[in-house]
């Protein structure tokens, strides 16, 4: 029996794959779980379309977040904290306040894809972050964290 997966399956196989499955597998669990389809011409053709639509969609997402990585390798970041003596800061620098301080410079992301070595920073100086602007478009972000002037 051949079925259209709906959804990733373990030790079958990933979305929208075409596979070949005994006939009981795909009628007593796969296709009631809505875990897969079965795989009609018509639904091939349907699959097949919407495949090439996503193709063309994704290129499309590549181009604008290669856009983006090239804007960000362009910009001077640079966050203010609250510091003490020899550096110290009074907490610490996250992912978060990246994605603010890239906001603010007209990038707007998630903090979710914004990866801190160590997860947070909690000195004075320059660091680097991975970007994740695509699965396929990742991108290091160089900021500098410096002390807060005083008012």
């Amino acid at each position: 029996m051949e079925v259209i997966l709906k959804r990733d399956v373990e030790n079958l196989g990933f979305a929208d794959d075409v596979v070949e499955v005994k006939n009981g597998y795909g009628r007593n669990y796969l296709i009631p779980q809505g875990f897969a389809v079965l795989a009609t011409p018509s639904a091939k053709k349907v699959l097949a379309e919407n495949l090439k639509q996503r193709a063309f969609k994704e290129k499309k997402e590549i181009e604008d977040a290669q856009a983006l990585a090239s804007k960000l390798a362009s910009l001077e970041i640079k966050i203010a904290a609250k510091a003490g003596a020899g550096d110290k800061l009074f907490g610490s620098v996250s992912n978060i306040d990246l994605a603010e301080a890239l906001g603010k410079e007209g990038i707007q992301i998630e903090k979710k894809f914004i990866n801190v070595p160590g997860g947070t920073i909690k000195r004075l100086g320059q660091y680097e972050a991975a970007v994740r602007f695509h699965r396929e478009v990742i991108a290091t972000a160089s900021f500098d964290v410096v002390a807060q002037k005083e008012a």
